[in-house]
């Protein structure tokens, strides 16, 4: 497997990971979910690290469709090479930086974070272009 296919699903891996702070503080908070909380889907209340941890999930979700696929095109067309193994292994580990910073709560990190992750998404689509 060419590293930009193992660093795809580790990040794969930690996307469909991150629901679990939230849920973690969803009980701690609430206790453990009712029928009716199934029937009602209004926001129980929730502690402000919980809220990012949330959002940090959403977030996740919303950036891994991009990078999934350049990492699949490059790869299906043959433009996989060193450097879109480094974005892809950039990617991954900014990411896993961008929870844990979100989670804690440290801005403008956070957004530094976020935007070298953009720019992560940038190398890859270069390379498959180029």
């Amino acid at each position: 497997m060419s590293t930009d296919l193992k660093y795809l699903a580790f990040t794969a891996l930690l996307t469909a990971s991150l629901w679990i702070p939230y849920v973690i503080a969803q009980v701690t908070t609430n206790g453990p979910p009712k029928p009716e909380n199934y029937r009602d889907p209004t926001k129980r209340p929730m502690p402000l690290w919980g809220k990012r941890a949330d959002r940090a999930h959403l977030n996740a979700v919303e950036t891994f469709a991009p990078f999934a696929a350049l990492v699949i095109v490059a790869h299906i067309a043959g433009k996989a090479n060193a450097m879109t193994a480094f974005w892809a292994m950039c990617y991954f580990w900014l990411r896993l930086a961008h929870a844990i910073v979100y989670l804690i709560g440290i801005p403008l990190i956070r957004t530094i974070i976020f935007t070298l992750g953009y720019v992560a998404i940038l190398g890859i689509f270069w390379e498959v272009i180029k």
